[in-house]
Parts: structure tokens; sequence; C-alpha cells
């Protein structure tokens, strides 16, 4: 029961997020670690083209909360944590780099 109420707290708590399409945090730690995993990551790997090991290391944060996929061909990354946040940054050009959706 105690896992049931966790989980709708969760929940309850990234629907609160998002206004008409616009994302506010609210304090909500967790949304900010993906936001900046994705966007960092973006920005290591397609604006200042270093390897993933390097930007894996450079974007790394304790406690590791934030898990990144990474796109290369469609240069875009995504990040999750506690299967309710999430955020995805993707390389625009060489004038604007990496933008977080």
């Amino acid at each position: 029961m105690k896992r049931r109420a966790l989980l709708g707290v969760l929940l309850l708590a990234a629907c609160a997020g998002e206004k008409d399409g616009e994302r506010t945090y609210d304090n909500n730690d967790a949304q900010l670690a993906v936001g900046n995993a994705a966007f960092s990551t973006c920005t290591c790997l397609f604006v200042m083209e270093m390897p993933e090991d390097f930007c894996s290391a450079w974007v790394k944060a304790s406690p590791a909360v934030a898990r990144v996929g990474i796109d290369t061909a469609n240069k875009a990354v995504e990040s999750s944590a506690f299967i309710v946040w999430g955020a995805r940054a993707h390389w625009v050009d060489d004038k604007r780099g990496c933008v977080l959706e």
C-alpha cells in the first residue's frame, strides 16, 4: 500500500510541474537533474565535439539519478529519472547549439 501511495505522489508531482505546455520546476530537483543531463550531454557531444566517455564523466552528478540515452544519428539526447521525469535536448545548428525541448 505504501508503494502505491508513493507512486501516486510521484505521478502527481510530475503532472503538477507543467501548465499549458509550459515547463515549470517548482523546486523539483529530479526534473532539473534530467534537464541538465540532457542539455549538458548534448552540448558536450555535439557542440564541443568531445568523446562520449568524456561527456559521461563531465555530466556525472552525485547522486546519479538521471539515466542518459544518446541518439547520434539525430544528434539528440534523452534523460530520465525514476521513470516519472524525463527531458530531451537536440542539436539545432552551429549558431544555436543544443536546445532543451
